[in-house]
């Protein structure tokens, strides 16, 4: 099939390198709002099968038959809609949207008009997440009353993307939220969020924070820490605890964790830590445009549907309530907030 590649930036680079092998794509169309730099991405890229055109408009009118969309999150939910009103399954990088009622918006389109759409949520194809998951739901761990998820950047962002990226709590911990409620099963009922902004004064410049936790109960009374922080110099940190009365796994713990054990002869800090999320989930990039050119082309149903960012920024949404509020936050208060009720 032919594929259409939106936004040649830093994760459009990695997804075309990842489409441009899948033996499903045929041909891969890159465009950007910048034509050279989709230019360049396709040189780069290599291969007959891969081709810059000159404008994102032009992929559409290309005809392909599917399209990906990494272009800057802002842009997101008009291309969901544009690609379904075209009748084009996609792949989009989380976020739908910034905000719920865009979000909602983008997926009364997709739903309209029955098209796939898939979000981003990277973890679900890890393999230590599906491992854990596995474990989880096999009766393995026995009853889970413990979970801890932790992401941690190895320094923050540059101060122009903050305003841009929705915050720590809707661009970070939003996996977090999504891992938890697809490694369960379970949905978050009611959460309890704190923050700070004690580092960098651009944080506090555009609202954000550079450190936050939250407290989160499941409908089944599980409870889940989840923090996040910008600034984990000893680098990039994503692990997952789960605790339960039989058994207890981690997810991310092997010897690129950042982290050093006070014990005398535990381990020291790794050689090679992970600089960063692209190099962490590079497996977890892999699969799940496999799975999405697989579902595509087989005709089958998305391996992660927009309603899931929906339900995982209804959790944010409640976080950033909580936090600014000082007060305990049921999900379903943030949804009525949001007109969803």
């Amino acid at each position: 099939m032919r594929v259409g590649l939106l936004g040649a930036g830093r994760i459009g680079s990695v997804h075309a390198a990842v489409l441009a092998g899948l033996d499903e794509v045929g041909e891969l169309l890159i465009g950007d709002a910048d034509a050279g730099r989709a230019a360049e991405l396709a040189a780069r890229t290599g291969g007959a099968r891969v081709r810059p055109v000159a404008a994102v408009d032009d992929v559409f009118a290309s005809g392909v038959d599917a399209v990906v969309i990494a272009t800057a999150t802002a842009s997101h939910a008009a291309l969901i809609i544009r690609a379904a009103r075209a009748g084009l399954p996609a792949f989009c990088e989380k976020p739908v949207a910034l905000d719920v009622a865009g979000t909602a918006a983008a997926l009364r389109e997709v739903s309209a008009a029955g098209t796939l759409l898939q979000i981003g949520f990277q973890r679900r194809f890890d393999a230590g997440y599906r491992a854990a998951r596995e474990a989880l739901r096999s009766g393995r761990l026995g009853r889970v009353h413990t979970i801890r998820a932790v992401t941690s950047d190895p320094a923050p962002p540059p101060a122009e993307f903050l305003p841009l990226s929705g915050g720590l709590v809707r661009d970070c911990m939003v996996h977090d939220f999504d891992a938890v409620r697809w490694l369960t099963g379970r949905e978050v009922v009611e959460v309890f969020a704190r923050g700070s902004d004690a580092g960098a004064a651009m944080f506090r410049e555009a609202g954000d924070v550079d450190t936050a936790a939250a407290l989160l109960t499941l409908d089944d009374g599980t409870l889940v820490t989840a923090t996040a922080t910008r600034c984990n110099g000893a680098g990039y940190d994503v692990r997952m605890e789960l605790s339960g009365e039989l058994d207890q796994w981690a997810v991310g713990l092997d010897g690129r964790t950042p982290m050093t054990s006070a014990e005398p002869g535990g381990p020291a800090a790794p050689a090679r830590p992970w600089p960063g999320f692209l190099e962490r989930f590079a497996g977890a990039y892999r699969a799940e445009l496999a799975a999405f050119a697989g579902a595509v082309a087989g005709g089958g149903a998305s391996p992660c549907p927009g309603e899931e960012g929906l339900r995982a920024l209804l959790v944010a949404e409640a976080c950033e309530l909580s936090r600014r509020a000082d007060r305990p936050v049921r999900v379903a208060e943030a949804a009525a907030a949001a007109g969803l009720a």
